[in-house]
């Protein structure tokens, strides 16, 4: 079982940029699509985006593209959501979460293996 830990959430004034780590332990994260989401405060879990196992496919939010970017690092077990133009509308708890084996889901209910989040705070 994939255990995800993420990290790298903070305080930013809005049009700041923050980068956010998700570490895997447990498996192998190569082997997964993986997908970001965010929580704010009385609202539902919301998809931020996903990458492709190889790293080779992204996909965004409308809310979103254009201002953030997925990557990973396989060698390092890693997966990172690059945030820049940072909106206060943007604060929430953001999470990653394993993904289904098919590509093209963004549904809540398709991820898996959800990290403890990590609170991304901006203000205006």
């Amino acid at each position: 079982q994939v255990q995800l830990v993420e990290s790298g959430g903070g305080l930013v004034q809005a049009g700041g940029s923050l980068r956010l780590s998700c570490a895997a332990s447990g498996g192998t994260l190569s082997s997964y699509q993986m997908g970001w989401f965010r929580q704010a405060p009385g609202k539902e879990r919301e998809f931020v985006g996903a990458i492709s196992r190889s790293g080779s496919l992204t996909s965004y939010a409308e809310s979103v593209k254009g201002r953030f970017t997925i990557s990973r690092d396989n060698a390092k077990n890693t997966v990172y959501l690059q945030m820049n133009s940072l909106k206060p509308e943007d604060t929430a708890v953001y999470y990653c979460a394993v993904g289904p084996s098919v590509w093209g889901s963004r549904r809540r209910e398709a991820f898996g293996s959800w990290g403890q989040g990590t609170q991304v705070t901006v203000s205006s």
